[in-house]
């Protein structure tokens, strides 16, 4: 099943589910205002929960990244840097989770994961809780846990109660390059300190930050809004505060973070009448809504149709056009092949004849299967180029040969202008495919006037030009001629399978460059292709052809 039939019968469910769902609207046609007051109720509860959670998320996340961005903040440049100690966090620490529990001593703490040695700087930690936060610091590395570009928290044996800590920690990255940069966990700096600095964090946070917006909450405060119960990932509270909960009250989900913090938040019952709660009102919009909906969604499907119809009817065309240009080549070399074998060629001429023939055919079939297998690796999303700082020109020059045998059907002229010193990164079977389409695609439309390949650096891109003086291609069909099995009006007449084009857009792309069709000065077709990161080599290049046009002329078989 292809991709648009799947896509054709998603949408048609989809049509059929709303039309199902305008028969439920229709027959629903009020709902009890209560049911929808209540839930909305919880719902901003819930809302409220996970405002207050996040905020205070995110003035952590800021006092961590003031207090532990010295040491962990910028990538290690090798895996064998020395590593800062924990004692460089300590003037800044106090600011992160400040703990005035009665007998707790914070201290800072630092881990480097090559060795797996820990480190305290500050108060001086149990034996056990030393060994605690190593071994789960480094099952953590292990497992791949230790996300960078943020602060976590680490709950301590202990939980709330007297004699538990919560470590909050930032790893400190190394970065690798490659073709592409990536980091990798090197050391992990933090802070241990108590829970109850938890309660100081959210008790700030609440005072500050309003948790439902003025829209909703009117002129009410936190404090008369809302009840909230933060508890640790042992179940024990932290912090509570705002009206007490009872049976009446519209309690909301809880909003916690995996192996972190809980916070319950409800609705005393007083406030239920000053809330802006939305009310369900007419619902004619809502039904003529989902009925225009179901009219594009409809419509949709059948322009989706149309486009499977059409790539249908394309891949029947480019079957027999394939099967066209396949045999052409078969039949010639089976019967110069026959001719040798039966030994009726007339002497060594016509031998060697024969076999030139046998190769030109043999290279034209080579020509059309790597053009068909590209262009089965691009649509499966497998096409991958490798490039590497090439000089253009002895390789331009190279494929303008290797094309002489392909184009043995029409007399041609192929002009090349090229910069002896023009360089950029390409994959050189690559650029061979692209330009070879090109030089086919000018042969096949470009009527008899000459043909000219260019290249030359612009605004630090390696810009290629085939230029052809044929017919040209109309502006309108300038975008579609870069499809796969689209053939133009025009192409129509000319034997072919419609891919070269696509191939050339594909390959182009995975260069990183652009193509696009022009028209020339000669009124013929210009084809422009555009790779990055090009420029002139310095060093001195040898050429054994004269600089310039060099012209590349054979005759019509």
């Amino acid at each position: 099943m292809t991709t648009v039939s799947r896509s054709l019968i998603l949408l048609l469910g989809l049509t059929l589910a709303l039309a199902g769902l305008l028969a439920v609207e229709a027959v629903r046609a009020t709902r009890s205002h209560r049911v929808t007051a209540e839930r909305a109720l919880r719902d901003y509860a819930t809302v409220a929960g996970w405002e207050l959670l996040s905020a205070a998320d995110e003035r952590l996340q800021r006092d961590a990244a003031t207090a532990l961005g010295p040491v962990a903040g910028s990538p290690a440049a090798s895996p064998y840097d020395s590593l800062p100690s924990a004692a460089a966090l300590l003037p800044a620490a106090d600011s992160l989770l400040p703990c005035d529990a009665p007998g707790f001593s914070r201290f800072a703490f630092s881990m480097d994961l090559r060795s797996g040695a820990l480190t305290t700087h500050g108060g001086a930690p149990a034996r056990a809780l030393r060994a605690w936060l190593a071994d789960t610091i480094a099952s953590e590395a292990r497992r791949g846990g230790l996300g960078a570009g943020r602060a976590v928290t680490l709950w301590g044996p202990g939980g709330g109660v007297a004699g538990g800590f919560v470590a909050v920690y930032a790893v400190k990255t190394v970065r690798y390059n490659g073709y592409a940069a990536h980091d990798a966990p090197l050391a992990v700096y933090g802070v241990a300190t108590c829970p109850a600095a938890f309660a100081s964090l959210f008790a700030g946070v609440l005072a500050r930050h309003p948790l439902l917006p003025a829209s909703v909450a009117g002129s009410l405060s936190n404090s008369e809004l809302v009840g909230l119960e933060v508890s640790d990932p042992a179940g024990r509270t932290l912090f509570r505060a705002g009206p007490p909960a009872t049976d009446a009250a519209y309690v909301g989900d809880p909003a916690s973070n995996p192996g972190s913090l809980s916070v319950l938040a409800w609705l005393p019952p007083g406030v239920a009448g000053r809330l802006v709660v939305a009310r369900p009102g007419f619902r004619l919009p809502l039904l003529l809504g989902l009925l225009a909906l179901t009219a594009a969604l409809t419509a949709t499907a059948a322009f989706q149709f149309r486009r499977e119809q059409e790539l249908v009817r394309l891949r029947n065309d480019f079957t027999s056009s394939v099967s066209h240009e396949l045999r052409t080549p078969l039949t010639q070399i089976l019967l110069f092949g026959e001719t040798l074998e039966l030994g009726r060629a007339g002497g060594e001429d016509a031998r060697r004849e024969a076999v030139s023939v046998i190769v030109q055919e043999a290279r034209r079939l080579a020509h059309l299967v790597e053009n068909v297998l590209h262009l089965s690796r691009a649509e499966r999303r497998l096409a991958r180029v490798y490039p590497s700082p090439t000089l253009l020109a002895p390789l331009l020059r190279e494929i303008v040969e290797r094309f002489a045998p392909l184009a043995g059907a029409a007399a041609v002229r192929i002009r090349t202008e090229l910069d002896d010193e023009l360089i950029a990164p390409v994959d050189a079977e690559s650029l061979h495919q692209i330009v070879i389409n090109l030089l086919d695609n000018a042969v096949k439309y470009g009527g008899t006037g000459p043909i000219t390949l260019r290249a030359v650096l612009h605004d630090g891109r390696a810009r290629l030009e085939v230029e052809d003086a044929g017919p040209g291609v109309p502006v309108r069909d300038r975008r579609r001629a870069w499809e796969p099995f689209v053939r133009l009006g025009s192409a129509e007449a000319v034997p072919g399978s419609g891919i070269g084009l696509a191939v050339v857009h594909e390959l182009v792309a995975a260069h990183g460059g652009t193509c696009v069709i022009e028209e020339a000065p000669a009124g013929g077709a210009r084809i422009v292709i555009e790779l990055p990161a090009a420029g002139r080599t310095a060093l001195p290049v040898v050429s054994h052809r004269p600089a310039g046009a060099v012209e590349v002329r054979w005759p019509a078989s």
